[in-house]
């Protein structure tokens, strides 16, 4: 069966996934890997700021979030509803769950050197990320196949994944993606073929 015979276009089939990054929990340089904080005052503040932009995107058919709190917190206050989704948890940091990058570096700085130039090791014992891109990217492949609009409230290093994952980029372009909590990107297309869709400025 072709797309001619059945009258369809590829256009006509696309899913249009809408990433929301999370509230902050912390500053930027009180950052933890595979951090499980609840949101804090200022994480409060800027949801409410941004609300009237992101609400609006809850009319979407599937709302799902990361299984952290600050996610989960995000999707709730912007009532979303969002069914926690496993699979877009953070990366598994092993035995650096909880620490900073400066203090991990301290401690084990050529462990540091391997994670940051080799997507394909995990010295810190946990998930290389290259698995843990793939893991997103799966997710991304895996919503339903029909025409659907999907939001989902994630972690900004779950929306950088799915970035990498969707243009096909080397795993390496990971480290030069930057997303700022409640910043918003659009992929739309179906499994194995997403296009990105830069989203307006919150207003």
């Amino acid at each position: 069966m072709t797309w001619e015979a059945t009258g369809l276009t590829i256009a006509a089939m696309s899913l249009r996934v809408t990433l929301v990054a999370a509230a902050r929990s912390s500053s930027l340089l009180a950052e933890r890997f595979d951090d499980d904080r609840p949101l804090d005052e200022a994480g409060w503040y800027e949801v409410q700021v941004a609300a009237p932009a992101l609400i609006p995107l809850g009319a979407a058919e599937l709302r799902y979030c990361s299984p952290t709190p600050r996610s989960r917190a995000t999707g709730t206050a912007l009532g979303y509803a969002p069914l926690a989704q496993p699979a877009l948890r953070e990366c598994d940091m092993g035995r650096w769950r909880g620490l900073t990058l400066a203090e991990v570096a301290a401690l084990e700085p050529s462990a540091v050197d391997a994670w940051l130039t080799d997507a394909r090791t995990a010295p810190h014992g946990g998930e290389p990320l290259l698995a843990f891109i793939t893991r997103i990217g799966n997710w991304l492949d895996t919503r339903p196949a029909e025409d659907c609009s999907i939001v989902a409230v994630a972690e900004p290093s779950v929306v950088r994944a799915a970035l990498v994952y969707a243009l096909k980029a080397p795993p390496s372009t990971y480290w030069n993606v930057d997303v700022r909590p409640l910043s918003t990107v659009t992929l739309s297309g179906r499994p194995g073929l997403w296009h990105l869709q830069l989203d307006a400025a919150l207003r």
